[in-house]
């Protein structure tokens, strides 16, 4: 998922895993995972391998999942590493001047952007400036310097590296909205980003996006980037205001093709973005072909096909309160919220099942040959039969706070 954004629950040593209306027993806690799980604790970020739990501090993923770019502070200088996760081991980078934090890798983990440690991340609204300066480096040397002027804040790498689509915030000195731009990382020059049809976006045509609960996952191959943006009343896309209409929808995805560099918005219908942000989720098939969409306080549950970017269905989904958080296989479609896991197939009529977590779920994650399905629980993860929903293990990680990825 800049990637951008959290998952799920489970149950104490010796409980039972049980689909709802049966009484399947779990077999006792595996001594190890049998994949390598990237999560989330409060001090940064820990990889759960077969042989336990490595902690690995302050740092940001990359959308490949291979590498973890780490950045220390050493007196006034940033001292850049990369960390492969499968080994672990760690490669000296280069020595920034000043101080930086990543906050953008690019999807092949080559390249990372960094910005000031007081700035924000993609999913809140930054503190007003006139000025941004950002750093762009590689595993062992810085390859752009920048002082741009704006609100600007990185959100991902187009495909080769070369440019940086940035939120550009307005007003810079007290933002409230912003649109996403291009951004050229050798001259430091923004621009306006393409139509689907490859044409340059007219002038003041730009959508200017303001909504919450923001989530967004990469396409399996990492050419396109899925955002959700909810509560955008009155919100008007680049095609309607080319055409003089006005859209008026309350949420929406936001395609960006980061290797043709191209966006566009698919329109969610009502009553999606009218509910609390954390109750919507997205997640993607491992094929690619359709992205999902869920809204657990309506129950609201939207099928998207990617080739087309037009919402194919709309059906009834699981109804609840909570954050939500959803995964998919190639077989099934995954939403957790509470404690609750819920599970449809992904082809055929809509019919949901659950089974009980174990405790309140603040991350979800799929093995990728989709046996698995793993869970972030308070302190602990634990991972279940994907198709039966009986517990397999769990290992107790002291201040989990949520998932990231299974590789």
């Amino acid at each position: 998922m800049t990637t951008r954004r959290d998952a799920l629950a489970l149950f104490g040593a010796g409980a039972a895993a049980v689909l709802t209306g049966c009484g399947q027993a779990g077999p006792e806690p595996a001594v190890s995972a049998p994949d390598l799980v990237l999560a989330q604790v409060e001090e940064g970020l820990a990889v759960l391998r077969p042989d336990g739990v490595e902690r690995l501090g302050a740092g940001l993923a990359a959308p490949d999942g291979a590498t973890v770019f780490a950045a220390r502070a050493e007196g006034v200088d940033t001292v850049l590493s990369t960390i492969e996760l499968r080994t672990g081991r760690r490669t000296p980078g280069p020595r920034l001047a000043g101080a930086w934090v990543p906050r953008v890798a690019s999807a092949d983990g080559r390249l990372v952007a960094l910005a000031a440690p007081d700035s924000a991340g993609v999913t809140h609204v930054p503190a007003g400036r006139a000025r941004t300066p950002l750093v762009v480096a590689g595993k062992t040397a810085e390859v752009a310097r920048l002082e741009l002027a704006g609100n600007l804040v990185p959100d991902a790498f187009t495909s080769g590296g070369e440019g940086l689509f940035v939120l550009d915030w307005l007003p810079p000195a007290a933002p409230d909205r912003y649109r996403v731009r291009h951004l050229d990382v050798a001259s430091g020059t923004a621009s306006r980003l393409l139509t689907r049809l490859k044409s340059p976006v007219p002038e003041g045509a730009e959508e200017e996006m303001s909504g919450e609960g923001r989530l967004a996952v990469y396409a399996p191959g990492r050419q396109v980037l899925y955002t959700l943006y909810t509560h955008q009343p009155d919100h008007t896309h680049t095609r309607d205001l080319v055409a003089g209409r006005r859209s008026n929808v309350h949420a929406f995805v936001h395609t960006l093709h980061l290797t043709e560099q191209w966006a566009f918005c698919v329109d969610l219908p009502a009553p999606f973005g009218e509910g609390p942000g954390a109750a919507h989720t997205l997640a993607i098939a491992p094929d690619r072909s359709e992205l999902y969409v869920l809204d657990v306080s309506s129950g609201s549950y939207a099928v998207i096909d990617t080739e087309q970017l037009t919402v194919r269905s709309t059906a009834k989904g699981p109804q609840a309160a909570g954050t939500a958080y959803a995964a998919a296989t190639f077989d099934a479609l995954f939403v957790a919220v509470g404690e609750s896991v819920h599970t449809t197939p992904r082809t055929g009529v809509s019919a949901w099942r659950s089974w009980t977590a174990g405790g309140p779920v603040s991350g979800l994650a799929a093995s990728p040959d989709g046996r698995r399905l793993y869970a972030a629980l308070p302190d602990r993860i634990a991972w279940f039969d994907a198709a039966t929903g009986t517990r397999l293990g769990e290992q107790p990680i002291p201040g989990l706070t949520g998932l990231s990825r299974v590789l």
